[in-house]
């Protein structure tokens, strides 16, 4: 008679709210095997008893045969004492003890579940809450572990006999999916209209949406993790007026199409592009348009530039007011069941295919999640509100994605991607690194885990430190880290580093500074464990430097103990901080200034600055009042972005060098091949540095845009020529930082690098230099990665001193300053 064993297995990962219980019912049932499964804070836990071929089987297949959401990490197992009996269950969950399973991300709605919403003979036709256990929503209604309905926000809704009896059958496609409702037991939907809004009475509040929209109104929609704020994308009337209610700008809407079909009517779509739109976290995509060209841009036009394979066959002007001046269209595929409802089904009246789809928020503030702060803080935007009574536990934008050399480059990282955690290459004490003060994410670590929160914003205002506060709490209760110390930015003004500082208590805060952050975060997301230093080139707007300087070009020789400076930009004034952010063209001047070049009428920068302004800027530079030295890429690449002509005003963060970019991706193919080698920068050792740091002066590249001006070259072609100087400028220091100290690994970070035309560039300058070339691809390149970063800086450090008043606390060391 064959042996009879029995076995505890548990199941670490995302394995809860993924239909994995069901699934190892299913498994051991077909084995014929007997025992339970359970869900614990520590994962899934099951005993399984049987023939000790059928456990091993279970024990060797469970992993590879899971359910598509689950992401297994590991699976151990152990010989328990035989307990006999006969059949399988799922039996109650069991709370107690810290939390070590993972909570998987909101997805998008699957076919099946779309199958039967299209289906007039399913009960679920038109449900706007339609889910199973492989998809809908999760992170963002959980609010406790273990993963069950009593600890999300459904636990108000009870099922009704049809979903209950679903629930408990194991053959069911909804058997234990937490979310699983019909039209019988809710959740439900409203639409709201007027001043005070109120409840539209008689009428579909779906059919209700759709009027508003196809009429040019503007709709408030409550989504997954929070409101957007919706128009109809074919109307420019429509669209100009979300952007002056919102005050906007002209940064750039995201859109919703109905299907990949009508995104291909406006962009090129790729394999790796469509795979993004049409997977399950549906982020959005940032696709290069089609013959895209800034309005007012000199050269006017693509200057016949041959197109990649799939092109589009033309642009619909339509729809540049959804981006003007971007080289992207920022494009994403519907993933709740009430966007499918709002863009149709089959047999719909027609409506709109395409939906501006932003974050229901004003400007600078948090997304809204609640009902009553949405007809409060949206009440100036939207004139009607299609909402629901499901409560939103955790806020969580869209993701934002892009393709760069055929790999996907996350630049927000949010609803899809969050909280699924990062593996690290070394273990890390339980910490917490608060992040920056943009673009603002913290992260949480222990062991070889890391969780980058969700994007919470920029730290300039009380909702958003709200958001922050509720964000860490919350990712801490799922992910039982309880930090024994903190991380923060090295800036004494940073408000994440203040609250770091007030809620550290006795634990000890690491000050990481900037840039290192940034270099140790593209380390950490490749695996490297820090044994050997890279070059890091960090380029980005501002970062608070080690002499109090705004740094943003720096070469870095690093690992997570510390850096050397080797290079950095050469310094130039910054003349009244964000106004010359703000104002391309003071930065421009500052320039030129800097570099022994006049303000002569005939350059743009020039004729963009008022008189009285010009003559102020002057006295200013001269005296250097209110002026703070700065090395940024960032702000070079503003300068140039006004000397060209091409921006002189930024509306957002970043506009002047994007609309760079777009110009440089218009340069005729034969002046991009005859640009190749680009600007020159001048190399040289720095007087004041003590360690002699290289110093890279754009000088000679002004000169040389100035004289392209006056000769009447295009925008396009000095883009593009910049472009290519930059990009050699980055072979050449780091091959001089090879020759002196030896690494030949270089990470590229930092936000200047979601510029896929600058890091491709880059790339194939180093690799064909014999570099190994570290870009982010799951950790944003800018202030959204930093704090993984920090997070492994201060997991290096053994000795921690914190003094709050100068903001600068750091490991005695920590920066290198030789050569």
């Amino acid at each position: 008679m064959e042996a009879v064993q029995r076995r505890r297995v548990t199941v670490r990962g995302v394995v809860q709210g993924v239909g994995f219980r069901p699934y190892v019912y299913v498994r051991a049932t077909g084995l014929g095997l007997a025992g339970h499964v359970t869900n614990t804070p520590e994962g899934v836990v099951a005993e399984v008893e049987g023939s000790a071929a059928a456990v091993r089987e279970f024990c060797e297949r469970l992993a590879a045969e899971a359910p598509p959401l689950a992401v297994v990490d590991a699976v151990d197992h152990c010989e328990v004492p035989l307990a006999g009996g006969s059949g399988f269950s799922i039996v109650a969950s069991r709370a107690g003890g810290p939390a070590r399973t993972l909570v998987s991300p909101d997805t998008a709605t699957c076919a099946d579940c779309l199958a039967e919403l299209r289906d007039p003979a399913d009960r679920r036709h038109r449900h706007p809450f339609i889910t199973c256990t492989h998809c809908g929503p999760r992170f963002t209604i959980v609010t406790g572990l273990p993963y069950d309905r009593a600890h999300t926000t459904m636990a108000r809704f009870p099922m009704c006999p049809d979903c209950a009896h679903e629930y408990e059958d194991p053959a069911d496609r909804r058997f234990h999916a937490q979310p699983v409702a019909c039209p019988a037991c809710g959740p439900r939907l409203r639409l709201l209209a007027g001043r005070p809004p109120r409840e539209v009475a008689g009428v579909d509040p779906v059919a209700g949406a759709r009027r508003v929209l196809a009429e040019g109104g503007i709709l408030a929609v409550k989504g997954l993790g929070g409101y957007h704020l919706a128009c109809d994308a074919s109307n420019p009337v429509a669209v100009a007026e979300l952007r002056r209610r919102k005050g906007r700008g002209d940064k750039p809407f995201a859109l919703m199409a109905r299907e990949v079909a009508d995104v291909e009517r406006l962009v090129p779509v790729g394999p790796a592009e469509r795979e993004l739109l049409t997977g399950g976290a549906r982020p959005i995509v940032l696709l290069r348009r089609a013959g895209a060209e800034r309005h007012g841009a000199r050269d006017g036009g693509r200057d016949g530039v041959a197109e990649g394979p799939g092109e589009t066959a033309g642009r619909d002007e339509r729809f540049d007011a959804v981006a003007p001046g971007s080289p992207d269209l920022g494009m994403m595929l519907p993933y709740t069941p009430v966007h499918h409802l709002l863009l149709g089904l089959p047999g719909d009246p027609e409506g709109p295919r395409l939906l501006v789809m932003t974050s229901g928020n004003l400007s600078g503030e948090p997304i809204v999640t609640v009902e009553a702060e949405a007809l409060e803080r949206l009440g100036g935007i939207a004139d009607a509100w299609l909402t629901h009574d499901r409560p939103i536990h955790v806020p969580c934008d869209d993701s934002v994605v892009r393709v760069c050399d055929g790999a996907p480059l996350v630049l927000r990282r949010a609803r899809g991607y969050a909280p699924l955690p990062l593996t690290l290459p070394v273990p890390v004490p339980a910490a917490l690194a608060v992040g920056g003060d943009l673009k603002n994410a913290f992260c949480l670590g222990e062991g070889r885990r890391a969780w980058l929160s969700a994007h919470i914003g920029d730290m300039d205002d009380l909702a958003t430190l709200r958001a922050f506060d509720g964000a860490e709490r919350q990712l801490e209760s799922i992910t039982g880290v309880g930090p024994v110390m903190l991380a923060a930015d090295r800036h004494p003004g940073y408000r994440s580093g203040r609250w770091a500082r007030e809620h550290a208590g006795p634990r000890p805060v690491t000050r990481v500074q900037h840039h290192h952050a940034h270099v140790a975060s593209a380390m950490a997301e490749h695996g490297l464990d820090g044994a050997r230093p890279v070059i890091g080139v960090a380029f980005d707007g501002t970062g608070y430097g080690d002499d109090g300087a705004v740094w943003g070009g720096e070469f870095l020789i690093a690992d997570y103990a510390g850096y050397t400076r080797y290079a950095h930009l050469a310094y130039a004034s910054l003349p009244g901080g964000d106004a010359a952010v703000r104002r391309p063209y003071r930065m421009a001047l500052s320039l030129l200034r800097a570099a022994g070049l006049p303000w002569s009428a005939d350059l743009p920068c020039v004729a963009a600055c008022p008189p009285t302004e010009l003559h102020v800027l002057a006295t200013q530079l001269e005296r250097g009042l209110n002026c703070v030295l700065t090395s940024s890429m960032g702000r070079l690449f503003d300068a140039v972005s006004s000397l060209a002509g091409v921006c002189h005003e930024a509306g957002y963060e970043a506009q002047a060098a994007i609309e760079l970019e777009a110009a440089a991706c218009l340069a005729p193919a034969g002046a991009t091949e005859a640009a190749r080698a680009g600007y020159t920068f001048d190399l040289r050792l720095s007087a004041a540095d003590a360690g002699g740091c290289l110093v890279a002066d754009p000088a000679p590249v002004l000169a040389a845009v100035v004289a392209d001006v006056r000769a009447g070259t295009s925008p396009s072609v000095i883009a593009a020529r910049f472009h290519a100087g930059v990009a050699a400028l980055v072979g050449e220091v780091c091959a001089h930082a090879r020759d002196r100290h030896g690494p030949e690994t270089v990470a590229l970070t930092g936000g200047v690098f979601a510029n896929v035309l600058l890091s491709g560039a880059c790339a194939r300058e180093l690799r064909g230099r014999g570099f190994t070339v570290l870009r982010h691809s799951l950790v944003p390149p800018g202030d959204g990665g930093l704090a993984l970063g920090q997070l492994m800086v201060a997991a290096a450090v053994t000795r921690v001193t914190d003094h709050p008043q100068r903001g600068e606390a750091h490991v005695p060391g920590g920066t290198r300053q030789s050569a």
